[in-house]
């Protein structure tokens, strides 16, 4: 239940507590999907999956038309009506992270136009648009409802499989998730 707030006063964002695991997790899951060519096939808690393929974009226009068919899915519309509002791709400057910004629904993808391809891939995008998605704002950029939203996103769009493999790493590294 979330506490009343007295009038006049601005409930903060919550405490960022996990983003160092998320991280940590989805970088064994970036390397698990860059080797997914020579060894399509892994063994993951005692199951044994071919993993799917992960779209790599050639262009940031590429990255655009595939995060506005990402909104425009029926389930992801129904889900989340924050999937409504669009989401701006531009490219940010330098090496360094994907970045999502909410004010005016922007993700900065670093490098693009350079030859940086690292981040042009399915499962960056897909992590950037779980924070689109968030409600209002207000929970921890990679809390439990985060981290349950990828899951779900990478799950429903990548495969099944990529959606285990990412719970799996996620609880490894002790992430909470809803």
């Amino acid at each position: 239940m979330t506490p009343t707030i007295p009038a006049g006063q601005v409930r903060l964002p919550e405490r960022d507590a996990q983003r160092s695991k998320v991280y940590e997790a989805e970088n064994l899951v970036h390397r698990i999907f860059a080797r997914a060519t020579e060894f399509p096939t892994i063994e993951v808690a005692g199951s044994y999956l071919t993993l799917p393929v992960e779209r790599r974009f050639a262009s940031l226009e590429s990255v655009q038309a595939y995060v506005d068919a990402v909104l425009t899915l029926n389930w992801v519309r129904q889900r989340w009506p924050r999937a409504a509002t669009p989401i701006t791709v531009r490219e940010r400057a330098g090496h360094g992270s994907a970045n999502y910004q909410r004010l005016g629904a922007v993700l900065a993808v670093p490098g693009a136009t350079h030859g940086i391809r690292w981040a042009m891939r399915e499962l960056v995008i897909l992590h950037e648009v779980s924070h689109h998605l968030e409600p209002d704002g207000l929970a921890a950029a990679h809390g439990p409802s985060f981290v349950g939203r990828l899951v779900d996103l990478v799950g429903e769009i990548v495969g099944a499989e990529a959606g285990f493999v990412l719970r799996i790493e996620l609880l490894e590294c002790g992430v909470r998730m809803s």
